[in-house]
């Protein structure tokens, strides 16, 4: 079973009536969900997932309004829902706090992931949160919304403003023509085949960063990237091809290989581009697909930072 139907199924049998009927006073205030760090809260998490942080288990949210002993019954309550259910043990609970599951103040939990108690988020901040933290803060599945103020704070960081987008997508794309187009043919050539191996790790990480982009989708910490292309909408049936790119030796009929992958995901990547309205030229060249893209940007003192400043 996955940890968000379990986490699901476990609220509305234990914990929905419990805090229905305890805490009447407050409880048009809570929300209820799964969200977060985890892959259980991106729908990734699978049998070797159920060796640490697997349990039946949610979030309550709470508003900085409710006080401290309210907050303090919360947690007792949350504590005494049943130890097992459909045959998974609950973790006990850090009295010290950092724990995924229980009473979470809505306000720390944006903070920790945005800098911003109401995810109110500067352009310069925008260029310098880690996407996998927005992710966090927008994954999941909320199940009941009682005040609608933690599902308006989702919704407002749903995905990055357009102009950044398309800045952190101009560079990326310079990057990708920088390290496949033009290091990787010639480290090749220069017999540094373990630096070469390095620009393909450039590549890939930058071409990953390209398609989420593409996709409008944030991109997850890096070790559920690859999965998570497996459902992206557009050239996510470039995964077989990124993921050769990365596991291969450079010996010269691999290198012949590779370069030719490289050209072909640079030309889907073009040809989204296109789709997209963000560039016209008829250039294999990704460098100057770049530019195009940075020159869609309307805000002019985002259009002209250097091309490479969200990279």
């Amino acid at each position: 079973m996955k940890g968000l139907e379990l986490s699901e199924k476990f609220y509305y049998e234990h914990g929905e009536k419990v805090f229905k009927e305890n805490f009447a006073d407050v409880y048009h205030l809570l929300a209820f969900g799964l969200a977060g760090s985890g892959s259980e809260c991106f729908g990734f998490d699978d049998e070797i997932s159920q060796d640490h942080d697997f349990e039946p288990g949610f979030c309550v949210f709470i508003p900085d309004e409710i006080d401290s002993k309210t907050e303090f019954q919360l947690e007792r309550a949350y504590a005494k829902l049943p130890k097992e259910f459909m045959g998974y043990k609950r973790s006990p609970l850090s009295p010290v706090g950092g724990n995924r599951h229980g009473v979470i103040k809505t306000s720390r939990f944006f903070k920790e992931r945005t800098g911003s108690e109401t995810a109110d988020i500067t352009a310069e901040g925008w260029f310098f949160i880690e996407e996998q933290f927005l992710a966090e803060a927008t994954n999941g599945k909320i199940f009941s919304d009682n005040n609608g103020e933690l599902t308006s704070l989702r919704e407002k960081i749903a995905y990055l403003p357009e102009d950044i987008r398309l800045k952190k997508l101009a560079g990326n794309i310079l990057l990708m023509a920088q390290s496949g187009q033009y290091n990787y043919p010639r480290l090749l050539r220069r017999g540094e085949t373990a630096a070469a191996q390095l620009a393909i790790g450039e590549f890939v990480n930058a071409a990953l960063k390209a398609i989420f982009l593409l996709n409008k989708k944030y991109l997850p910490y890096y070790k559920w990237t690859f999965r998570a292309m497996r459902e992206i909408e557009k050239l996510g049936d470039l995964y077989g091809e990124l993921e050769y790119l990365i596991s291969s030796p450079n010996t010269q009929t691999e290198a012949e290989k590779k370069q030719g992958l490289i050209e072909k995901i640079s030309a889907c990547v073009i040809e989204e581009l296109k789709n997209e309205g963000l560039t016209k030229l008829n250039s294999p060249d990704l460098e100057r697909h770049a530019y195009s893209v940075n020159d869609k940007i309307k805000d002019g003192e985002i259009r002209n930072l250097n091309i490479l400043y969200a990279v």
